[in-house]
């Protein structure tokens, strides 16, 4: 392995395992042909697709069968011994005559094709033809992945972007090799999925009438919008094509004053609401005395898990405040039908009931670590993001999973002098106080964008990048393979690349200022 010349010639990101330079170039043209196999033939056709604006070739696809010694070749295979490959891993070789792509699964075959995209020269971004040689250096790589979660959770209650806004996001995630988007689809400030059997959700809980500004003042801009059912078909399909698993999340208990201005009757006061136009923790929550709120949820989930065909659902449970289930009769006598000690054992019930739920329909609850307690069900899954660290790290200890999104560090809507990429990039999601036995109960990393104050997609890509790229690699990237001024080298021809997707990002001069010695 000739570690200095790999890494003065190649500039990728996540960075690969194993990386050897050899001589030699291989030049993609006219006669180049992508031989496959039938389990390929999805992920040629990317390929072709990917390489067809900038280069203008349209590269025939044939099947492996017919190589007959030809030259000039991509070659997509399926290794049947699993056993030589992690399922997401893959081997890249490129010699003079041909690339050779070569996985144990159709996934492992798609991210050597996003690591071959990355060997090519900035260009080939473009969405227009460029007349330019298409070469490439003669380089093996092995390469697999550190953790089997890499995911990035946007927040589209808030402000809602759209389906092509989503799409883009997902496009870039595949790059970067990163498999679960966590879609964060209702809140205080806005419901934004359709449920057929409450229509009132999107009619009313989708619509707010402005926003409170940092002057404490309604900027009286209007915000609204949210997915149809197909519209979420097509999106899951899209992430599917690209090997992302998509995870909605449903937040209940709490922030859900879109809801109750739907569906008022479902709080503990009832009463009118109004979909929230400032931001915080609200006390007006679901009642969890009132059998309608079960059937509410379950109705939901019913139509989400018609949608989403995830095995994992979140509910969030975050941020619920107790204050109207003190005053609440009906919740008064729920904690005294189930023999529960307080209120706080409330939400616990709340969460397990509908874990179970979800259990009895082949399905998985996940939340954030506010719904830890000492009684709630074994297969509920841990989303850390702050505070409580030791009651996650006990969580963990006692075989339950875990996914690490610690606001400090992946919290992506914080600006860069709150969050530096290199704290960003520097930040490692299993705690050093573990045992290494428990290690494989964290599922991996997942950074968030909350867009309380991002309002537009200028603003929303400049948060999001260049982190992201840091998330990918510490998702990615076995931690002693990782290092932050390698990473500043491959950023260059990273963010070249953004540009021609149009992308916007902060540049160095923006981001650097604010690094600091961690």
């Amino acid at each position: 392995m000739m570690e200095t010349k790999s890494n003065d010639i190649i500039s990728i990101i996540p960075k690969p395992i194993k990386v050897d330079v050899k001589q030699g170039i291989f030049t993609l043209n006219n006669n180049t042909v992508i031989l496959t196999v039938p389990d390929l033939k999805k992920q040629a056709e990317y390929l072709k697709n990917l390489m067809a604006p900038a280069t203008g070739l349209e590269l025939d696809i044939e099947d492996l069968s017919k190589k007959d010694g030809n030259i000039n070749t991509i070659i997509l295979n399926i290794e049947e011994n699993e056993k030589v490959f992690n399922p997401e891993g893959y081997k890249l070789e490129v010699s003079q005559g041909g690339i050779e792509i070569l996985g144990s699964t159709p996934q492992g075959v798609f991210y050597g094709i996003h690591t071959l995209r990355q060997l090519f020269p900035v260009e080939i971004e473009s969405s227009s033809k460029i007349d330019m040689e298409w070469s490439i250096p003669c380089t093996s790589i092995e390469d697999s992945p550190r953790f089997f979660w890499r995911g990035f959770m946007l927040d589209e209650s808030r402000h809602f972007f759209g389906k092509d806004i989503v799409k883009k996001m997902l496009d870039v995630m595949a790059s970067l090799k990163f498999n679960v988007f966590h879609w964060h689809l209702t809140d205080d400030q806005g419901w934004r999925i359709e449920i057929k059997k409450y229509p009132l959700l999107t009619e009313i809980g989708s619509k707010r009438k402005g926003t409170i500004n940092s002057r404490k003042k309604l900027d009286g801009i209007p915000i609204s919008g949210y997915y149809t059912q197909e519209e979420i078909r097509e999106i899951i399909g899209y992430a599917a094509e690209r090997f992302i698993t998509i995870i909605p999340e449903i937040d209940v208990p709490g922030h859900v004053k879109a809801a109750l201005a739907a569906y008022p009757e479902l709080s503990c006061k009832g009463g009118s609401f109004e979909v929230c136009t400032h931001f915080g923790i609200l006390e007006d929550v679901l009642c969890i005395g009132k059998e309608k709120v079960f059937d509410f949820i379950q109705d939901v989930l019913n139509e989400v898990m018609e949608i989403f065909p995830s095995e994992i659902i979140h509910i969030g449970g975050d941020e619920v405040p107790r204050t109207r289930w003190k005053e609440c009769s009906d919740c008064q006598a729920r904690i005294n039908k189930e023999g529960l000690e307080s209120e706080v054992d409330l939400q616990v019930y709340f969460t397990n009931r509908i874990a179970n739920f979800l259990t009895s329909q082949g399905r998985r609850l996940m939340g954030w670590n506010e719904i830890l307690n000492k009684n709630l069900v074994k297969n509920a899954i841990c989303q850390y993001w702050e505070n409580n660290l030791n009651e996650v790290l006990e969580h963990i200890k006692n075989n339950r999973n875990t996914v690490i999104s610690e606001r400090v560090a992946l919290y992506l809507n914080y600006r860069y002098d709150l969050i530096p990429l290199n704290k960003t990039y520097k930040y490692d999601p299993i705690p050093e106080e573990l045992d290494i036995k428990f290690h494989k109960n964290i599922f991996g990393i997942e950074a968030c964008v909350w867009t309380e104050h991002i309002t537009n997609i200028k603003e929303l890509e400049w948060r999001i990048f260049p982190r992201l790229l840091a998330v990918a690699e510490t998702g990615w990237t076995p931690k002693n393979k990782k290092d932050f001024q390698s990473f500043l080298t491959r950023l260059d021809s990273y963010l070249q690349r953004l540009a021609l997707q149009k992308i916007n990002f902060a540049t160095k001069d923006e981001f650097r200022k604010y690094e600091k010695t961690l």
